[in-house]
């Protein structure tokens, strides 16, 4: 994993305040890379690069990196998992000079050999900027999935990019200001949808996409889809098959993502994914070699560590487990947000964070369970789209509406995933269409109620026509195959990317996500929906094929995700923290929220009258990045 940046001229050329400026964004950047950092530029084009290196670690692997003959230019991060096979496949030894046994070579010279569409038979995690000085073309690109992150905007005449947005910070004509819209939709997902970023005239790249840029005839540059994901059922399947087929994609692509010339460990959350990924570790071999890393979060409803630990002994790992406190949030708060660059109201990031630090100590590189909910359809809310259909056929209005009054009338539970909870979700949700219905199982504040903690925020489409667009222009016939690319395109990339990237990258270790890569993905994608959920069974053809590499009491759980319990922590533990910031001076003063608002949604907090632990966080998530980036700029005093 490294960090990238750069300037691309439009109609300009580079002068030697912009190379100043551009070592300025690269240098930023070194906690994603601090083993080696590189430049490369012309007078049309500046590449920056932090190395964090993890394969072939010699220093001729540095970036970025060029061809023999200087006329093709490389700034690259991430890892390509075939490019042993691409290697193979395309002869490329025989037809080049290989310096180095990395990723980054095979990608250059596979561009040399195709052209960019070499892009269409890679499988991994990636984000480059390739220059070919000969073509005088750019090419910016980020992976299918965006598992790694890419931010770009325009400003005079030229392009900038970077793997994170604080780079943007180095350059003195950048005046950073509150994007309102990207806000706006914050506030019902906690956190920001699709292109949109925090910060005004910074555009995120999408996964799947790239830019390019011809340097003969420059013009505003458009992102353009070179990939597109596709649900795509075989129903001839038979659950055999299924359950071999998706015990060979996950087993090929954790081979896949173990190589590397770095030491590598795993998460460990307890639940079937990562512990999947670690069984199958075991199978391979490598369970006695690998560290593993949990997080206890120290209440007793949130505290999954007796799965972990069940887990850790079964595959024989060096178990590490870190345990999160009230104070371990508190001495974070400012530096996870420093790292994050935008508001996020997950409040998994500090003890990612935490986690990522500790890891540091033994590895570079930690393999992830995350994306399995997606490809698995086994998120609570789509098993609530799978019961709310037989719940609308089979139960009259009426009943369903008594259900509504009753789910009211539930006495309010600071506990997590509570019924009450639960139930007020559910009984209002089955009511809406599928897309609708997925955001609100899991919104923050409804229109209504952004409408009155916002200033100037009317006229801004509804959030759930982010969900309703892709789900009416996707033509698969299941719904639940259309949630799950809802969730891979917004939910993945949005938050958990996000969260991951930033809060591992900020102490120099590298994620990888097997259940995300390329060849197993769509692989998984043609499991028909009706063996992911069987009855009310959530991940059932995932359970079936890991029963062989699985202990017993880890099969039988169901998941739920880390979570901090701040809805019984702001009582008491982060009161003081509410109380500092939900000030009238310190509300006022971003110009974005309403006092009296956010007033009220803290008294009833308080007062248990309704629980707003999950806004409430994402306020302060927000009121902290408003102050760090735009109102203070001190961000860098916490890096």
């Amino acid at each position: 994993m490294c960090g990238i940046a750069g300037t691309v001229c439009l109609n300009s050329r580079l002068r030697s305040v912009d190379i100043d400026q551009g070592r300025a964004m690269t240098s930023i950047l070194r906690h994603r890379g601090p083993d080696d950092t590189g430049f490369l530029h012309d007078e049309l084009c500046f590449l920056g690069n932090t190395r964090l290196s993890v394969i072939d670690l010699s220093e001729q692997a540095s970036l970025p990196m060029s061809n023999d003959s200087g006329t093709v230019w490389l700034a690259y991060n991430g890892e390509i998992t075939n490019f042993r096979e691409l290697k193979k496949e395309f002869r490329l030894t025989e037809k080049y000079n290989f310096k180095t046994s990395s990723d980054t070579e095979v990608l250059l010279h596979l561009y040399q050999e195709l052209g960019i569409e070499c892009l269409q038979h890679l499988s991994g995690m990636f984000a480059f900027c390739l220059y070919d000085r000969k073509l005088k073309k750019v090419f910016i690109v980020r992976d299918f999935y965006g598992t790694r992150p890419l931010f770009w905007m325009v400003l005079n005449d030229k392009l900038y990019f970077s793997s994170e947005i604080k780079s943007f910070m180095e350059l003195p004509e950048f005046t950073p200001e509150v994007n309102r819209e990207a806000v706006f939709h914050y506030f019902s997902l906690a956190y920001i949808p699709g292109t949109l970023t925090a910060f005004q005239g910074v555009n995120e790249l999408d996964g799947s996409h790239l830019i390019e840029i011809d340097l003969t005839k420059p013009s505003y540059p458009i992102p353009s889809e070179y990939y597109r994901i596709r649900f795509n059922p075989d129903y001839s399947m038979t659950l055999n098959d299924a359950e071999e087929g998706f015990y060979q994609a996950i087993l090929d692509a954790v081979d896949r993502n173990l190589i590397a010339d770095a030491a590598v460990g795993t998460t460990l959350s307890g639940g079937l994914d990562s512990s999947s990924i670690l069984g199958l570790a075991r199978v391979l071999g490598k369970g006695s070699e690998l560290h593993s890393f949990s997080l206890k979060i120290n209440e007793k409803s949130f505290d999954e560590s007796s799965f972990q630990r069940a887990m850790a002994e079964y595959a024989g790992t060096i178990h590490h487990e870190i345990t999160v406190n009230p104070d371990d949030v508190k001495n974070n708060l400012f530096r996870q947000m420093a790292y994050m660059d935008e508001p996020i109201g997950d409040g998994s990031a500090i003890p990612f964070m935490l986690l990522s630090a500790e890891a540091r100590k033994y590895v570079k590189v930690l393999l992830s369970g995350e994306g399995g909910d997606e490809v698995s359809n086994a998120y609570e809310t789509h098993m609530a789209n799978y019961i709310s259909r037989r719940y609308r056929k089979y139960v009259p209005s009426f009943v369903r509406k008594l259900n509504l009054h009753m789910a009211d009338m539930l006495p309010v539970s600071f506990n997590k995933l509570s019924f009450e909870f639960l139930a007020k979700r559910f009984t209002r949700g089955a009511e809406l269409a599928a897309p609708e219905a997925h955001l609100y199982y899991r919104h923050v504040l409804d229109r209504v109620e952004k409408l009155n903690l916002l200033n100037s925020a009317e006229g801004y489409p509804h959030t759930s026509v982010f969900f309703s667009e892709l789900f009416d222009f996707l033509d698969y016939p299941d719904e639940l195959d259309r949630l799950s690319h809802i969730d891979m395109k917004y939910f993945f990339i949005g938050d958990l990317m996000q969260k991951n990237d930033r809060m591992f990258m900020a102490n120099s270790v590298e994620a990888r996500f097997p259940f995300m890569d390329r060849k197993a993905v769509e692989y998984f994608s043609t499991i028909p929906s009706k063996y992911k959920i069987r009855g009310l069974t959530r991940r059932y053809i995932e359970k079936r094929a890991m029963k062989r590499v699985l202990p017993p009491v880890i099969r039988r759980r169901q998941n739920y995700g880390i979570e901090l319990p701040y809805s019984l922590w702001f009582e008491d533990s982060l009161a003081q923290l509410g109380r500092d910031h939900f000030t009238r001076e310190r509300v006022e003063r971003t110009e974005v929220l309403r006092f009296n608002s956010v007033d009220r949604l803290w008294k009833d907090h308080l007062a248990r009258r309704k629980d707003n632990g999950r806004v409430l966080w994402s306020l302060l998530s927000f009121m902290i990045w408003f102050e760090m980036f735009v109102y203070n700029r001190n961000f860098r005093d916490y890096l």
